[in-house]
C-alpha cells in the first residue's frame, strides 16, 4: 500500500510547441475516443485524443526550475512517454531499468517519475531511504495493475489451497503489478519477471513447484509458456476473479501447470489478428514486430516478439529500406518512425486505429512543470511511499529476480 498526497490543477496546456507533430497517423481510421471496436477483448477501447501540444512557455519553465534544482532531482521518463516529457528525462527506458537506474543514483535526493504508479512505487522500493519518489499525476495508473487486488489474489490462493495445489506452486508477477501483489509474491516464496526474463523466472519457478500463478497479464504467461518453453494451451486455464472459484473446478486447477490471471493491457490488448493481415496487405513486404503482453493469435502471427528494449534494438539492427510494423504503445512507434526514417527504415503502427496508454499520458508538461517547480521552492507533492512491511517483502520478490541464473 502507498501514501501520496493530491496534485493541484496543473498549468494549462494550449499553443502547440514547436516542432512538436501531434497529428494522427495518416493510418489512423479511428480517432481516439471517437469510435470502439466490439471485436476488442472487454475493457479494451481507445480513450480520449491524441496528446494536446503544451503552451511552450512551459518548456522554458520546466528547464529553469529543473536547473534549480540541479543534481538534487533525477527524471525518469517510460518509453511510453509523450515526447514533451520525454526530452527532459534524464534516462529513458522500461519501468524495472527506470528503477534500477534511480537506485544507483543515491545522491539524489527528489526521483521525479514520468511513468505510471506501479512504477514510482518499484523506485521507492529499491531506493534509499533518503530518497522521495514523486510521480507528477496521481491519476497515471495502469489498467492491467488494477486488474488484480490484494484482497482478490488472496482469495485465489485461499482456492488453490482448497483445491490442494498451492503447496506445489509459485507465484511469478510481472514488473507491471502493485507493490501489494509483489508483497504477496515475496510471501509465498515467487519472484518478479519482467517481458524481458519472463522465460527465465517461469524456469526457475518450475524447478521450484510444479505449478505457476502468472499475475496478472495473462497474455505474457501464456505467450512465454506456449512459445517459449513448448507447454501447450491446455497447460494453461484462466482464473477470473471475478467468478467464484475463478470460474475453475479443483480438477481444472489440479491439471494446469500455467494458472494466468485474467489481466491484460489495455493497449496492446488491442491489436487483433485482422491488425497483423491488414498491414500486410497495406505494406508489403513489411516485418510485424509485437510486444509479447499481446494475444497470442497476434504473436503466433508476427514475425518478431519481444520486450521494449528489444523492439528498440531489433529496428537500430534493421537493414536501411525494411519497413516494420510495431505493436505497441503509439508514442514510442512515432518516436522510432521519426528516429529511423533518416536511415530509410519504414516503422509504422501495426493497427489502424490510434491508440497510446491513456494513462500514462497523463503525465504531461504541465504536470512536470508544477511537480518540479513545487520541488525547486521546497515542496514535495505527489510522493510515493510503500508501507515497510509491504516493501520487504517486494524487495524478496524483486531480489529474487535479480539473482534469476
Amino acid at each position: 500500500m502507498t501514501t501520496a498526497q493530491p496534485s493541484p490543477t496543473a498549468p494549462s496546456a494550449t499553443a502547440p510547441a514547436d516542432g512538436l507533430d501531434v497529428r494522427p497517423s495518416p493510418l489512423a481510421l479511428l480517432l481516439l475516443g471517437r469510435e470502439s471496436d466490439p471485436a476488442s477483448e472487454r475493457g479494451v477501447e481507445c480513450p480520449g485524443d491524441l496528446p494536446a501540444p503544451s503552451d511552450p512557455d512551459l518548456v522554458e519553465r520546466a528547464r529553469a526550475a529543473k536547473e534549480r534544482l540541479g543534481e538534487k532531482v533525477f527524471v525518469l521518463g517510460h518509453h511510453y512517454q509523450r515526447d514533451e516529457v520525454i526530452q527532459f528525462a534524464d534516462v529513458t527506458g522500461d519501468s524495472f531499468k527506470l528503477a534500477r537506474d534511480a537506485a544507483a543514483r543515491p545522491e539524489a535526493e527528489y526521483i521525479v517519475f514520468c511513468g505510471v504508479h506501479f512504477m514510482a512505487e518499484s523506485a521507492d522500493i529499491l531506493t534509499g531511504d533518503h530518497q522521495q519518489v514523486v510521480l507528477p499525476d496521481l491519476a497515471a495508473g495502469c489498467s492491467m495493475a488494477d486488474m488484480a487486488t490484494a484482497e482478490q489474489v488472496a482469495e485465489c490462493w485461499d482456492v488453490l489451497t482448497e483445491a490442494g495445489v498451492a503447496g506445489t506452486t509459485v507465484p511469478v508477477s510481472y514488473m507491471n503489478s502493485s507493490a501489494d501483489i509483489k508483497a504477496f509474491t515475496g510471501r509465498h516464496g515467487g519472484t518478479i519477471c519482467t517481458s524481458s526474463n519472463a522465460r527465465r523466472a517461469l524456469d526457475w519457478a518450475f524447478s521450484q513447484g510444479e505449478k505457476v500463478l502468472f499475475l496478472p497479464d495473462q497474455h505474457l504467461g501464456r505467450n512465454t509458456a506456449v512459445r517459449d518453453m513448448g507447454m501447450s494451451l491446455k497447460d494453461c486455464v484462466v482464473y477470473n476473479p471475478h467468478k467464484p472459484n475463478g470460474g475453475l473446478t479443483a480438477g481444472q486447477l489440479r491439471d494446469a501447470r500455467m494458472i494466468l490471471w485474467r489481466g491484460h493491457c489495455s493497449v496492446h490488448g488491442r491489436f487483433s489478428l485482422d491488425s497483423v493481415n491488414d498491414v500486410r496487405e497495406r505494406v508489403p513486404g513489411v516485418n510485424v514486430l509485437v510486444h509479447p503482453e499481446c494475444r497470442h493469435e497476434v504473436v503466433e502471427a508476427a514475425d518478431h516478439v519481444g520486450s521494449t528494449e528489444y523492439i528498440i534494438r531489433t529496428l537500430e539492427a534493421a537493414p536501411a529500406g525494411s519497413k516494420w510494423a510495431i505493436g505497441t504503445e503509439l508514442n514510442l512507434v512515432r518516436r522510432l518512425a521519426n528516429r529511423f526514417a533518416p536511415e530509410g527504415k519504414e516503422v509504422v503502427f501495426l493497427d489502424r486505429t490510434v491508440c497510446f496508454c491513456s494513462t500514462m499520458n497523463r503525465i504531461d508538461l504541465p504536470h512536470l512543470v508544477w511537480t518540479l517547480e513545487s520541488l525547486a521552492d521546497g515542496r514535495v507533492v505527489n510522493r510515493i511511499q510503500v508501507d515497510p512491511e509491504t516493501e520487504k517483502f517486494a524487495k524478496l520478490a524483486l531480489e529474487q529476480m535479480l539473482a534469476l541464473p
